[in-house]
């Protein structure tokens, strides 16, 4: 049986023992939470807002440039902020909090492919003051690994539609059938193709030999010369144009036409103004219906002495329609020049005076 020495030795190892693992246990939790600055350093809380929490969970570490300086102590829903109504609260302590800005980024990230989610904060291009306590950081939406997959899901979709038009296209090019199959499988094409390639090999061959119409023109500087005199010539016409030379350079610099063409267009204006007002024989004619009447019996009374010229009417009808009558007048005329012309020849003989005294 034990003495009591040993016994009470025995309790003194034990509880050394227990002392000794109390104390490895506080250097273990003031190990672990390092991190965040020690158990008894001060915290700096803050908050920011996401469209959803992508699979962050409440303790998950918060970064700094991807170097652990705190945890998630709360996440929250917030309707009232929507489209953003996630709220995560992070508490972040020690030094680390000096390198936060009020316009550093928070962003949800993940450890790796399959790894957990959790808060980076990123001050690279941040130049505002330190927040303070339970201070909002603006948000970045990263894309999720799910997000990714549902894209990449999207595109492979696509592919997969895509490579089957492609092997649709493939099966039809493969088959003599249809316009593509011919031209893959029927060597008439081919043959037609190189009977064109030769024929254009000795079109170009005669045009760089001069022959022909296009030789010519290639070849042969006559054409050039031509109309690079026309083009001096043309550039003479249009000097002496600018200088107001000929009548078309007159029309294009001297103003004197206009001036006419417009004092024209002035008078021409001024003229039927008057007739509108009814002034002059025109005004009158238009706006006078008296003299409408007048002119209107005058002309009737002229188209019935022309109708009674045109019947033999009167001497002037008669001389108008009887020949004989035209011939009688024209040989009285012939007689009474032949008398005048006697007269003026031999005028004692049709003129004599006869003088007597009472």
């Amino acid at each position: 049986m034990p003495s009591r020495k040993e016994i009470q030795w025995s309790q003194l190892k034990v509880g050394a023992l227990v002392v000794a693992g109390a104390a490895i246990l506080i250097f273990l939790i003031f190990l672990m939470s390092g991190s965040t600055g020690g158990l008894f350093s001060q915290k700096l809380k803050l908050r920011t807002y996401f469209t959803g929490a992508s699979g962050l969970k409440k303790g998950a570490p918060v970064t700094i440039e991807d170097v652990t300086v705190g945890n998630v102590v709360a996440i929250r829903l917030v309707p009232s902020r929507n489209p953003t109504p996630v709220e995560i609260t992070m508490q972040i302590g020690g030094e680390a909090a000096k390198m936060i800005h009020t316009d550093s980024i928070a962003s949800i990230a993940q450890a790796g492919v399959l790894g957990d989610s959790y808060v980076n904060i990123t001050s690279a291009h941040a130049t505002g003051p330190e927040p303070k306590n339970n201070a909002e950081l603006p948000a970045r939406t990263v894309s999720t690994i799910q997000q990714v997959v549902d894209t990449s899901q999207d595109a492979l979709t696509q592919a997969t539609a895509l490579m089957k038009k492609a092997s649709t296209l493939m099966d039809s090019l493969n088959s003599p059938d249809g316009t593509a199959g011919k031209l893959i499988h029927d060597p008439a094409l081919y043959n037609h193709l190189t009977q064109l390639t030769t024929n254009l090999e000795t079109i170009t061959a005669t045009i760089n030999k001069g022959n022909g119409t296009l030789g010519k023109l290639l070849k042969d500087d006559t054409l050039y010369t031509k109309m690079n005199a026309t083009v001096d010539q043309l550039h003479d016409i249009t000097a002496g144009l600018n200088e107001g030379k000929g009548s078309a350079g007159k029309l294009l610099k001297d103003d004197s036409l206009y001036n006419n063409l417009n004092s024209a267009v002035a008078n021409t204006n001024k003229l039927v103004e008057g007739i509108n007002r009814g002034e002059g024989a025109a005004g009158k004619l238009v706006k006078d219906p008296k003299f409408a009447a007048q002119l209107d019996g005058a002309v009737t009374n002229l188209n019935t002495l022309l109708s009674g010229i045109n019947d033999g009417k009167g001497t002037i009808g008669q001389l108008a329609v009887n020949r004989s009558a035209y011939d009688n007048l024209n040989a009285t005329l012939d007689q009474s020049k032949q008398l005048i012309q006697a007269i003026r020849e031999n005028p004692k003989k049709y003129f004599v005076i006869h003088l007597k005294l009472f």
